[in-house]
């Protein structure tokens, strides 16, 4: 069993370092001949790429299309030897035992789509830190799966209609569960440490991955889904209130992006 491990990325080169050197052959406990790396670079100058094919020889570095993540994502699938994609994201820190253990479950021939265990560096000190945190399954976020190449192919991988690193991951997951079974794997590991939210630098990209999905899912907008979408606003305000109020107001800005967003749903 051929595994290929795919990392997108878009201009976060020390970030990708970092990542890299916890998947060089010397470092993980899986024997080199098993698995190769490709890495989708959606940036628009490449001049670093050149360094990193010296520092990492071992690594097979491609131009992304430039269309989005869900599109690099692809891109990175489409040069794949391997029988199994692995997607870790750029800005994880993948476990030295990552690819074993997902190869050893791959090799029971059960599953079809595994999604691995992802957890921060720490303990959140602020509202407006973010990490994709799994710790117990049924998220399938796209920083930590592995799917079968077969199974992806049958379901065009991820859907690169969507614009932002927003809900592309969720629309994947529920198309691969009408096709194959899934499981969550803990010994599967990365970190992804905590980043800092840019301040009003999400909501514009939340708000058009939401609309291609109701847009994709052909949503009837009526009395229903107003009242819906006006409960989730008046919840958000109390739900991550009590968060922010956890964190002695340390990210505030946030809280209010959040809650706009919330509000903007309303009418959307």
């Amino acid at each position: 069993m051929f595994l290929s491990v795919i990392i997108p990325t878009y201009n976060r080169y020390d970030l990708l370092r970092k990542c890299l050197d916890n998947l060089i052959p010397d470092f993980q406990t899986i024997d080199s001949s098993n698995y190769e790396i490709i890495v989708s670079d959606d940036s628009k100058i490449n001049e670093e790429i050149e360094i990193l094919k010296k520092e990492y020889p071992f690594v097979t570095f491609i131009s992304g299309p430039q269309k989005g993540p869900a599109s690099n994502r692809n891109n990175g699938a489409k040069y794949s030897k391997g029988d199994w994609l692995i997607f870790i994201d750029d800005d994880c820190l993948p476990d030295r035992d990552i690819l074993l253990s997902y190869l050893k479950e791959i090799n029971k021939g059960v599953y079809q789509g595994i999604e691995g265990y992802i957890n921060a560096d720490r303990h959140q000190e602020r509202f407006d830190e973010q990490s994709p945190l799994n710790l117990t399954g049924g998220c399938f976020w796209s920083c930590n799966i592995a799917v079968d190449k077969e199974v992806f192919n049958k379901i065009n991988g991820f859907d690169e209609g969507f614009p932002y690193a927003a809900l592309e991951d969720t629309d994947f997951y529920e198309r691969l569960k009408t096709v194959a079974k899934t499981t969550f794997l803990e010994s599967a590991k990365v970190i992804h440490p905590w980043r800092r939210a840019g301040k009003w630098g999400s909501y514009k990209k939340w708000m058009g991955s939401h609309h291609y999905a109701i847009k994709k899912a052909n949503t009837k907008k009526n009395f229903k889904f107003r009242t819906e979408r006006i409960n989730l606003f008046i919840g958000s305000i109390f739900k991550e209130g009590k968060e922010l109020i956890k964190f002695r107001f340390k990210g505030f800005h946030y809280y209010l992006e959040v809650l706009y967003y919330n509000f903007l749903l309303i009418f959307y």
